[in-house]
């Protein structure tokens, strides 16, 4: 018997350990948030739901689809671009409906909690049961976010059944004009995903931030079923970084609705140069009892809006180098990844942009790139040329406002385009924003901001002067009808520059708006509605196209007065610093001479570097102009031009500027063989192939 002692006793331990990690599991899941997705979370990991369209491709038969997706790129239904049918004046084709189904199981550790579904986003009116029972009121507006509480819908053994019926045709007669009749594309679905969250009855329900640069910060708090002697508990930490400041307070908050404050020291703050971001751990409390937690990110910084001057964002007057940018891929159509994200935003600075704007809500997932990456975010409710009805715009505001309130990187709230407000709706947003970030009308002079659409080179005096709007026009250089967004952007961009109260601006549009047509026989097939969608700087796969090489260098941070190499160059350049924030010494400038002989233009054979080197940067604050110098050697003039490269604090590169070192007499004699004009003629166009600034051949 005694022999056996130690085997029972390891047994108790083993079994008391298996105890502890289960009473362990539950205090978490009663403490965090779960989040259980019932769809794939992008379209590139999907999840089938049973599905039947009622129109169009493949239309009344009961199958499968992926979700998320838009149903017309999963061979669905019929593809429509919005100006089609307005500009033809004919009646809207394509009003087809989708009848989805899906089973799913909730663990029993969940009952008696709360529950709620969420649609990142489906087009377009929505209708959502569960088990049956309808879940709540038809869910009308096709770029939003919604959620319902079907806790007492639920079932913890067994299968719950969710059926949702999707209208692409909206029965609200505000919503078609405000997003249908409108230049994209239409499309139809469940495009983003579809997940339960799960959380103890007494919870945080929302949080909204204002982070100050001076490390105040203030949170509207909302809650449910908060009981009595319940406190909250805050730290926060830089991520990516190891230090935590932390600061606990008994705040009572026995009310549903509560602001709390705090002051944080030593912090960084948000701005696209140094998008430095935190993470807010949020406990609700009653006595050592840990209710429920959150986890949020968010980014110190202060916005200052001015009438007759400017914005100001951390105190410096700013300057946005935007873009327009539609939530689409080619073969995906508005159900994107965070993959693609991360690629479009990396392109955006690569550009030296600093700014973006949509025509309503972009992904969570773009936003989150924004924060991370550094971007200035214009956040827009849709309305292209027409408005949501007051209801409508109401609740669609709030979800926009809920959702998107603790980005840094949105610094403005735009209420529809080109006539798609209505000024009684500015206050939903106010009511719902801490930080009282402005509401922008993109296309009027409103409120003391200028946002008129594609102004004339000589756009008027009054725009130039002090004591007029802040002007930065929300849609500029069209890349469809001025030829290309970089022919003209220099002389548009320094003449806009001249108005004290110039703020930026933004061309249209990103990308190629071309979809793959799944409807077309053959081979796979791409459809930009001839000149009507978008004509961006990028291809619809985001090829880098002439301009995105020209606005690169139009609007690098850093940039050279002009030069011309000649035999008296002493190696000194001017530079001037046009970043908001950055001083020039954070950079690296470096150069590189290059030589080229008669075999490398009939050949795969690069250039010969003759000599390369650091060139030392200065303080250089930004607006200063300083000169700088690099080393010219015996051999500098052996070369045939001169590259100069800079890269940014981050590694990113800014630039690439080339000069050529010679006259052309020089080239032509070292070069070009006396022979036939054919053969003159195609060495000449090989080497005007060469990456040589300012001389074109």
């Amino acid at each position: 018997m005694e022999t056996n002692k130690p085997t029972r006793m390891k047994s108790v331990i083993e079994r008391l350990l298996v105890v502890v990690c289960i009473l362990s599991i539950q205090i978490i899941w009663g403490q965090e948030t779960a989040k259980i997705y019932l769809s794939g979370k992008d379209f590139k990991h999907p999840v089938k739901w049973e599905f039947m369209c009622t129109d169009g491709a493949n239309s009344n038969k009961w199958t499968t689809i992926n979700v998320p997706s838009q149903w017309e790129l999963e061979g669905f239904g019929t593809y429509t671009y919005g100006r089609w049918y307005k500009e033809l004046d004919q009646e809207e084709p394509s009003k087809e409906e989708g009848f989805y189904k899906y089973e799913f199981e909730v663990p029993n550790r969940y009952e008696n909690q709360q529950v709620n579904i969420f649609f990142g986003g489906a087009m377009t009116d929505t209708e959502v049961k569960v088990n049956g029972q309808i879940a709540g009121a038809i869910h009308q507006g096709g770029f939003y976010e919604f959620s319902y509480d079907i806790s007492d819908l639920l079932k913890t053994e067994g299968k719950n059944l969710l059926e949702v019926h999707v209208k692409k045709h909206s029965e609200n007669a505000s919503v078609n004009n405000a997003e249908r009749k409108a230049d994209w594309w239409l499309f139809g679905g469940i495009y983003r995903p579809v997940w339960l969250e799960i959380k103890p009855k007494s919870n945080i329900d929302h949080i909204a931030i204002d982070a100050k640069m001076n490390g105040n910060m203030t949170l509207d708090f909302k809650g449910t079923n908060i009981p009595k002697n319940a406190f909250v508990e805050a730290s926060i930490s830089l991520v990516g970084g190891t230090n935590t400041t932390s600061s606990s307070q008994k705040i009572a908050i026995n009310a549903a609705n509560a602001l709390l404050e705090f002051h944080w020291n030593e912090i960084q703050i948000w701005s696209p140069e140094t998008p430095n971001l935190y993470s807010l751990k949020l406990q609700l409390k009653q006595g050592n009892k840990v209710l429920h937690e959150v986890n949020q990110r968010f980014g110190f910084r202060t916005i200052d809006f001015r009438k007759k001057d400017g914005i100001y964002v951390n105190g410096k007057k700013i300057i946005m180098k935007g873009i327009n940018r539609h939530t689409i891929w080619p073969e995906s159509g508005r159900s994107t990844d965070k993959e693609i994200s991360i690629m479009d935003v990396n392109l955006l600075k690569d550009m030296n942009m600093n700014a973006v704007r949509g025509h309503y809500p972009p992904d969570d997932h773009f936003l989150e790139v924004c924060d991370s990456l550094g971007l200035f975010v214009l956040d827009e409710l849709a309305g292209w040329q027409n408005p949501y009805d007051i209801e409508t715009g109401t609740k669609l505001i709030e979800e926009t406002v809920s959702r998107d309130v603790n980005h840094p990187s949105i610094i403005i709230w735009d209420q529809g385009n080109e006539g798609g407000w209505r000024d009684e709706l500015d206050s939903v947003f106010y009511k719902h924003d801490p930080q009282k970030r402005i509401v922008i009308h993109p296309w009027a002079d409103y409120n003391g901001w200028d946002t008129h659409h594609y102004p004339t080179y000589l756009t008027g005096v009054h725009r130039f002067v002090s004591g007029e709007n802040v002007f930065f026009p929300t849609e500029f250089m069209h890349g469809t009808y001025d030829n290309g967004h970089g022919s003209g952007l220099e002389d548009f961009w320094n003449r806009f520059k001249e108005s004290p109260l110039f703020a930026g601006g933004f061309m249209w549009a990103f990308s190629d708006e071309a979809v793959l047509r799944t409807d077309w026989k053959g081979d796979r097939k791409y459809d930009s509605k001839g000149s009507l969608a978008p004509d961006g700087i990028l291809g619809p796969h985001r090829e880098k196209e002439g301009s995105f090489y020209t606005v690169k260098d139009v609007w690098s941070p850093i940039q050279f007065d002009p030069l011309r190499i000649t035999s008296s160059f002493d190696g000194e350049f001017f530079i001037s610093n046009e970043y908001i924030y950055t001083n020039l010494n954070s950079c690296t400038l470096s150069y590189e001479v290059f030589s080229i002989d008669k075999d490398a233009l009939y050949s795969t054979k690069k250039a010969t570097s003759i000599t390369n080197g650091k060139i030392e940067l200065p303080s250089i604050k930004p607006g200063e102009k300083r000169g700088v110098s690099m080393d010219v050697t015996s051999t500098f003039f052996k070369g045939d031009w001169l590259e100069v490269k800079a890269h940014d604090q981050h590694g990113r590169l800014i630039n690439t500027w080339t000069w050529p070192i010679h006259q052309p007499t020089y080239y032509t004699q070292k070069l070009i063989k006396v022979g036939s004009k054919k053969g003159r003629s195609r060495r000449i166009k090989q080497f005007c192939g060469l990456k040589i600034q300012k001389y074109p051949c």
